[in-house]
């Protein structure tokens, strides 16, 4: 069952970031989201960095990657969906307080690829598509009287389970809309929006998110009927993390920036 990306099921706590030093790229994203409060705003103008100018990403990407430390760091606390995509923690960063995390969907043929359960998140982010041909991401909202049945479940409201998915009731959820986030666009969303997302095509497909603090303890998934919410993450290797990571700077690399 598809989780909001609060993090890994495999392990306990993020370790400390030890991205190399003296990085103009993360510098540039902290410069642009400055300090005190973040808001949509300034988590799509920090994503537009990336989508503006993806060589210097990428360029970045790679070197994380090239470090021994700062690719244990970032496997850590990164994890395989239980739908076979990778959802990876790039940098972590206390002040300005954001997260920069990609996820990565490699080639394959199989159906139901993305996140097919409807959920919230508990922060609010802005992403973009650096490579494949883009995602499809419907909304929805709960309806008291038509729609879809689901059963509503709430995460991060035990304390001595924060990653269990508590049963909440039945509830009925309508698709709002269905936007297509094609390479290149930007798509950004708050904590009130329920949706899914789905890679389009059957290529390698990577989507580059930051996200902002946390706004609340909690949030909603949702399961259809008959379907277990017991699906567990999977622990993402350096060596898988380092594969990724070449992938998508390959497919990147030599994109033309738009600075």
């Amino acid at each position: 069952m598809s989780t909001p990306s609060a993090g890994p099921s495999v392990a306990a706590a993020e370790p400390p970031d030890s991205d190399p030093a003296g990085s103009r790229f993360i510098s540039g994203l902290a410069a642009v989201l400055g300090k005190g409060d973040l808001g949509v705003p300034q988590l799509v103008a920090a994503v537009e960095l990336v989508r503006d100018d993806p060589s210097a990403f990428a360029s970045w990407l790679a070197g994380v990657a090239r470090d021994t430390t700062a690719a244990g760091a970032v496997a850590a606390r990164s994890y395989w969906h239980p739908n076979g995509f990778a959802k990876l923690v790039l940098h972590t960063s206390a002040e300005p307080e954001f997260k920069l995390r990609m996820h990565i969907w490699l080639d394959s043929t199989e159906p139901g690829r993305g996140e097919t359960n409807p959920h919230r998140h508990r922060w609010e982010f802005a992403s973009t598509v650096i490579a494949g041909r883009g995602i499809l991401v419907p909304e929805y909202r709960e309806d008291a009287g038509t729609g879809a049945r689901f059963t509503r479940y709430r995460y991060g409201t035990d304390p001595a389970r924060p990653a269990a998915l508590v049963a909440d009731g039945a509830v009925r959820l309508v698709g709002t809309r269905s936007p297509q986030v094609l390479k290149g666009a930007v798509y950004a969303c708050d904590t009130e929006v329920i949706h899914t997302l789905e890679p389009l095509g059957q290529g390698l497909t990577a989507t580059v998110v930051v996200q902002g603090p946390h706004r609340t303890s909690a949030t909603a998934v949702y399961c259809a009927p008959g379907e277990s919410e017991d699906q567990p993450n999977r622990a993402l290797s350096v060596a898988e993390f380092q594969e990724l990571a070449s992938a998508v700077v390959a497919e990147v690399d030599g994109c033309p920036s738009r600075r």
